[in-house]
């Protein structure tokens, strides 16, 4: 069974080794804004996460113990909202206040910051590639390529979408925020920004993937459209010969023996092969004739008849065109 293109995105991350401290600050600041509640009690403060898989609970417990040495537990929740997966619940008692501080997820003045941390918006290229990352791994998702495709976020509030595409923006991609259902997103919807962030992220591996299913899917588009384009020029062209061939059975009537012999065998071509091309009739004609020469002949022959029906004050070639004459084409 195909893993499904987020989960393969999420495997990889979790295995992106970050030498910089800061990048791995950031990456866990990310996680606790998009997948964590902060629980403020008094003087005490906790905060839960709620993950998606083992792999990504177990990334956050090491950088927690790495970085900070804090401790943190984890235990497995039912299914959540729509999803049907269980969750993977962290919870961190012990030292979050300090962890809060030393992360700049609140402000001097004690408020919980709303987008992200000061020092990530305004750090480096690593730290941008680092937030996405975390950002991806709490709340992120990747479909197939196509004409809906994108990569997306789903985030706590608009201030924190805001800031995500300021990190973005850093990076030289195009993001955009929305809101459907009443929850904030970061939206890309581009493909070569998709595969760049992947890139940024540190799933290579998958943006490989993906970049290959795009080309097979870009091509297979590319040639329906080009069979749906052969298949209307064939059906343009067979009613054009049934209706040339409608009109020169009425001008044959219309002249009656007074038609050219040379017009007389284009004409009678014309009628006797009704879905031929023109080329096609150039060929059967004796000697054979190029298209331009039948064509000629036709219009000629056509052009004569509706003379005659004019002065004579009768039908011309165009009443032979009816709805009928398309029924089985």
């Amino acid at each position: 069974m195909t893993t499904p293109l987020t989960d393969q995105v999420k495997e990889e991350l979790t295995a992106v080794v970050v030498p910089l401290q800061s990048a791995r600050a950031a990456e866990l600041a990310a996680m606790l804004r998009f997948a964590g509640e902060l629980d403020i009690s008094g003087d005490n403060m906790a905060y839960e996460l709620e993950l998606e898989s083992h792999a990504i609970a177990r990334r956050v417990i090491a950088a927690l113990d790495e970085l900070y040495g804090i401790s943190a537990d984890s235990h497995v929740a039912g299914p959540a909202g729509t999803t049907k997966k269980s969750r993977v619940t962290v919870r961190i008692s012990t030292g979050a206040k300090e962890l809060t501080r030393r992360l700049g997820l609140i402000t001097r003045s004690g408020h919980a910051v709303v987008g992200l941390p000061p020092q990530v918006i305004s750090g480096t290229v690593a730290d941008s590639e680092a937030a996405w990352r975390g950002a991806f791994l709490a709340h992120g998702s990747l479909t197939e390529p196509g004409r809906s495709s994108a990569l997306e976020v789903t985030c706590p509030c608009q201030e924190a979408a805001l800031a995500l595409v300021g990190c973005a923006r850093r990076l030289g991609i195009s993001a955009k925020t929305k809101e459907t259902r009443g929850e904030d997103r970061v939206v890309v919807r581009d493909g070569d920004a998709i595969g760049a962030l992947l890139t940024r992220m540190g799933a290579q591996e998958t943006r490989l993937s993906w970049e290959k299913k795009r080309v097979k899917r870009e091509a297979h588009d590319t040639s329906r459209r080009l069979d749906n384009f052969d298949d209307a020029n064939l059906r343009r062209s067979a009613r054009a010969a049934v209706t040339a061939a409608a009109r020169v059975d009425r001008a044959m009537e219309i002249l009656g023996d007074d038609v050219p012999e040379h017009l007389a065998d284009a004409g009678r071509l014309r009628v006797q092969h009704r879905e031929a091309s023109l080329e096609e009739l150039g060929r059967l004609a004796e000697p054979p004739m190029t298209k331009d020469a039948v064509a000629g002949r036709i219009r000629r022959l056509l052009s004569m008849a509706d003379k005659r029906a004019e002065e004579l004050d009768i039908p011309d070639t165009n009443q032979a065109i009816t709805d009928d004459l398309f029924k089985e084409s």
